[in-house]
């Protein structure tokens, strides 16, 4: 039977046989399997066998579905090809299926987790905060920012200098005509 399996760090080892005629993937429960990433779609894909063919459906994804790095809206996916949900990739393998030339299955492939180094580790602890000489955190130049608040000092500056005038004049405006 075609399962697929999870290539992506963190997600590894997680798979899902292909035993329906409908299979639903996607971030929520109420999918056949799903996968709890952000950029997998609450209800990414759906997969269907029709005889010796497996199907993938696009549903409108918000990242995309891609075969072998090939984005699709419905295509037919092939043992040992690679479908991509979102930034999770994973491996269609079928019983019997013999994998490509020139690559290696799944069991002997190395994956080399990211992260921090037991060499790392040894060294102790990394002081905490921000290098704010790093490119990235300085602070942008934001125009808009600046034309809202030099008018916002206009205005202020207006309303009180007719506070102003208010209370020097001593309220001895004259009244408008036709009121006495």
């Amino acid at each position: 039977m075609a399962k697929l399996v999870v290539l992506s760090e963190g997600l590894i080892g997680r798979s899902h046989e292909l035993t329906a005629e409908r299979t639903t993937v996607g971030r929520v429960e109420d999918n056949t399997f799903q996968i709890a990433e952000a950029s997998v779609s609450s209800h990414h894909c759906e997969i269907l066998l029709q005889g010796s063919e497996i199907k993938v459906k696009d549903l409108n994804s918000t990242n995309g579905t891609y075969i072998n790095g090939q984005q699709i809206t419905e295509a037919v996916l092939k043992p040992d090809q690679v479908l991509r949900l979102g930034k999770v990739d994973l491996k269609l393998e079928g019983e019997g299926a013999a994998p490509s030339p020139g690559k290696k299955p799944i069991e002997q492939t190395l994956v080399v987790p990211r992260g921090v180094s037991l060499d790392k580790l040894e060294h102790g602890p990394k002081a905490i905060g921000f290098d704010t000489a790093a490119k990235g955190f300085a602070k942008k130049d934001n125009r808009t920012n600046k034309l809202f608040v030099a008018a916002v000092v206009v205005v202020v500056i207006g309303i009180l200098a007719v506070i102003a005038w208010l209370i020097i004049s001593g309220g001895n405006a004259a009244p408008p005509p036709g009121r006495r």
